[in-house]
């Protein structure tokens, strides 16, 4: 596959809308007909998505998913796009089946939680096309896998909160304790440690140790006064950048970091915080992106056009094909010294040629 267009992210989330609402769970999902609406004409291509519990407008993989959608509504007037949320991993199977059951062209499951229920639908129905975000399914030749080397930015992110920070220390905490996040939580611990051995320093980082795979986690996407209360105490322990993998949940940071005068500072997940959560704009450093609504807009484009969607080896986004990046730093571009932007985009270009290698357990295998 072509690298995905990574500057059209941004908007395509502006024309997506992150407040969509959602069909109801349980229930048949219902079309979301967008710019190019009217129930009226038959759809040529249907693309149907199915989120996980973090529902539609969870300022991150979701919204960002269903924006690739409509970017590909937009781009090709011949696909009509529709959506339903979960609210419990309960729904994903009879929300697949729903949209299968209506003979939907493309389904696509968003968040690697959907995995096993993706794997268990399509192998019923074999001549369905699927796509999935964040997972491959193992023999499933009909699931068109969507997945990204996330450490690859978290790694520059790490360099930079390590360099930013005033106290020395810096903070991640998850949602759920699942490669897609933790991956994020692995690259991050290792930009520190590279920032610390290039300049002798000892910035350490709270919540997540990449050694022995532990660190705390709020055990939801949604919750985000958990979100607010596990960076309170990550503050405490006196982190001054926080970095939640976390969806909803992740927004309590945001919170946290609002009312300190501008001493914390966060940074966000997936798609830019400043597009996907403006209110919060001003406590952005930045946003280690993955490119999943570029991703999304390419596959259903692909599929619109009758062209081959395999498993293997499906897609792979990484800091060389912009599936994964750094958001600007917007309002946070005078705060960071220029000498540490002029390093982080040494490391980026080292990464991708090569001499500088970012690893973890949890990453998405090619």
């Amino acid at each position: 596959m072509r690298p995905v267009r990574g500057k059209r992210i941004f908007a395509a989330l502006a024309a997506g809308g992150l407040t969509l609402a959602a069909a109801a769970c349980g229930e048949a999902p219902a079309e979301n007909t967008g710019s190019n609406g009217g129930a009226s004409a038959a759809p040529t291509y249907s693309a149907c998505m199915v989120t996980d519990v973090g529902g539609i407008d969870d300022r991150s993989f979701n919204a960002s998913a269903w924006a690739g959608l409509q970017a590909a509504k937009a781009a090709a007037p011949n696909i009509d796009a529709k959506n339903t949320s979960s609210t419990a991993e309960a729904d994903y199977e009879p929300n697949l089946r729903a949209y299968v059951t209506q003979k939907c062209n493309f389904i696509l499951a968003v968040g690697g939680l959907m995995g096993t229920a993706t794997g268990k639908i399509a192998k019923e129905s074999p001549d369905q096309q699927f796509a999935i975000v964040d997972a491959a399914v193992p023999d499933a030749s009909n699931v068109f896998p969507m997945q990204f080397a996330t450490e690859q930015a978290a790694f520059l992110a790490g360099y930079l909160a390590a360099g930013y920070s005033k106290t020395g220390k810096v903070g991640t905490f998850g949602g759920l304790k699942i490669p897609p996040v933790t991956v994020f939580m692995d690259g991050f611990a290792d930009g520190v440690a590279h920032f610390n051995k290039v300049k002798s320093k000892n910035v350490q980082v709270v919540g997540w140790n990449k050694q022995a795979q532990n660190g705390t986690f709020a055990e939801s996407f949604t919750a985000q006064d958990k979100g607010k209360s596990i960076t309170d105490t990550l503050v405490a322990q006196g982190a001054d950048v926080i970095m939640p993998v976390a969806g909803g949940t992740g927004l309590g940071a945001a919170d946290v970091a609002k009312g300190s005068a501008g001493k914390v500072a966060v940074i966000w997940v997936d798609t830019d915080g400043c597009k996907s959560a403006e209110q919060y704009c001003d406590t952005f450093l930045t946003t280690v992106v993955k490119n999943i609504t570029g991703a999304v807009e390419e596959a259903a484009t692909k599929g619109a056009k009758g062209e081959p969607l395999t498993a293997t080896p499906g897609y792979l986004g990484t800091l060389e094909n912009e599936g994964v990046s750094l958001a600007p730093y917007n309002q946070f571009d005078s705060k960071v010294d220029p000498a540490l932007k002029a390093e982080v985009d040494k490391l980026k270009a080292d990464v991708i040629a090569g001499t500088v290698t970012v690893t973890s357990a949890n990453s998405p295998k090619k």
